[in-house]
């Protein structure tokens, strides 16, 4: 089993940045969270694909929304994955999750995902 819990989340003006951290443990982390992924979910939206990085941290990828602005990444050593959000947009407001998988997880379908955290508010005001 894997336990993901993302911390970091915060009430900041537009413009502003945030860094949320995604702390994993457990066994087989290697194989458990090959792939790591950061969702969000709006008031009354589904549930969005942001970002995600696989376990060599050379391939990543990001939602055409947040290209440019976020930057995904990981300390395998510490078993934590980052996502850091500059240029925070009101639209930007969510809460947001990481989940993980093995290595051949779609990095855009959260079904793929093994393991979720229990996700972090992050609020954007104009």
């Amino acid at each position: 089993q894997v336990q993901l819990v993302e911390s970091g989340g915060g009430s900041v003006q537009a413009g502003g940045s945030l860094r949320l951290s995604c702390a994993a443990s457990g066994r087989a982390l290697s194989t458990n969270t090959a792939t790591v992924g950061w969702f969000r979910q709006g008031p009354g939206k589904e549930r969005d694909f942001v970002a995600a990085i696989r376990w060599s941290g050379s391939d990543i990828a990001y939602a055409d929304s947040v290209t440019g602005r976020f930057v995904c990444s990981r300390d395998n050593i510490n078993g934590t994955v980052y996502l850091q959000m500059n240029s925070l947009k009101p639209e930007d407001t969510a809460v947001y999750y990481c989940a993980a998988g093995a290595a051949r997880t779609t990095f855009y379908s959260p079904t793929e995902y093994n393991y979720w955290g229990q996700g972090t508010q992050v609020t954007v005001s104009s």
